[in-house]
């Protein structure tokens, strides 16, 4: 925190201080403004990415909506949700999260596996609806899809939360904390300064009283 100039006492020891205070800053607003540029870049480089991963899982929960649409009204709510419930039983899906770090920011990485137990579909053929056995894989695909998804959702979270607070701490810098310590500084200069006249002029007064009593001590000698 920066005090203000009322709180502070001109002195040369404050001085000093509220100069390296300064060069600090400026660092410090150095090194904001590069990782700021390391975001944008990982921004940039995956953007194209994340575009492609989004027209992908809006595709496939587009057609996944159709499928199950259709097979909703050839064979109703009661026989979906009872094919649902027995499909679970060959599933025993993991989910690992593991955790990597790159320019100071902890991004997630998931591992998940639907781990499917029985190769055949869990319900018969018969009297179900054949948009039941293109849902099931497309469901597959779209839970991997989803997750994968996901991090890119998580990574662009990350970023943009992280170059809010990077660029809010820089404007900090800018805008608060370096005009300040440089008006402090100026002013206790002024000061110094002014006090530093002031004293050349006493001193200069002092010496000529000095000379002057030393001339008359030696004149009234002479006589």
């Amino acid at each position: 925190m920066i005090l203000s100039f009322r709180e502070i006492k001109p002195t040369k020891t404050n001085l000093i201080n509220l100069q390296k205070k300064l060069i600090f800053a400026r660092k410090g607003e150095k090194f904001l403004e590069f990782k700021r540029e390391q975001l944008i870049g990982l921004i940039k480089t995956n953007w194209i990415v994340y575009q492609k991963k989004l027209d992908e899982f809006l595709k496939l929960f587009g057609k996944a909506l159709i499928y199950l649409n259709e097979a909703y009204k050839e064979m109703g709510k009661r026989d979906l949700v009872l094919i649902s419930n027995l499909s679970k039983i060959q599933y025993r899906p993991t989910v690992n999260i593991k955790y990597t770090k790159n320019i100071g920011i902890t991004f997630h990485n998931v591992d998940f596996d639907l781990n499917r137990t029985g190769r055949l579909p869990a319900y018969s053929f018969e009297n179900t609806s054949h948009f039941i056995d293109e849902l099931m894989p497309l469901l597959e695909e779209f839970f991997k899809n989803m997750i994968n998804f996901a991090e890119f959702e998580d990574l662009f979270f990350l970023l943009a939360l992280n170059f809010k607070k990077v660029s809010r701490r820089i404007n900090g810098l800018k805008n608060m904390i370096i005009p300040t310590l440089i008006l402090d500084i100026r002013k206790i200069k002024g000061i110094l300064e002014e006090l530093d006249r002031e004293n050349f002029v006493r001193l200069k007064k002092t010496k000529d009283l000095i000379k002057k009593k030393e001339n008359k001590q030696s004149g009234g000698v002479i006589q």
